[in-house]
């Protein structure tokens, strides 16, 4: 079994199945493009290991054809996207202790959670 992503007219995802094996082909076309032609969407093979396309594709996510990645949502607008990984990552590194934080986009800074 392999999955796949469908595309809208942006590269957003907007649906992922579970489909045949991508080294079957149906009517003598690759699995991607046989389901692509028959849902009238582009369809884009993902995984869950992150071995194809960088990422699982979810939901919302992006297709950068440039990057053959697919890049979860920007949760911040200060956060920059790292290509070799095609994840978001906050301007500065976040603190390496026993203690939990969140990002604070007023401040550009980890802020500690005080429990």
């Amino acid at each position: 079994m392999a999955h796949y992503a469908f595309l809208d007219e942006d590269n957003i995802v907007t649906e992922v199945i579970t489909g045949i094996d991508e080294t079957e082909t149906i009517e003598g076309l690759s699995t991607e493009t046989w389901y692509g032609n028959f849902r009238g969407q582009v369809c884009k093979r993902t995984s869950y290991n992150g071995n194809i396309r960088k990422n699982f594709a979810s939901i919302g996510y992006t297709y950068d054809a440039r990057l053959d990645a697919f890049i979860p949502p920007k949760q911040y607008n200060s956060w920059i996207l790292d290509e070799a990984t095609c994840q978001w990552q906050a301007p500065t590194s976040k603190p390496t202790n026993d203690r939990y934080y969140y990002w604070s986009e007023d401040d550009l800074s980890w802020r500690e959670i005080n429990e």
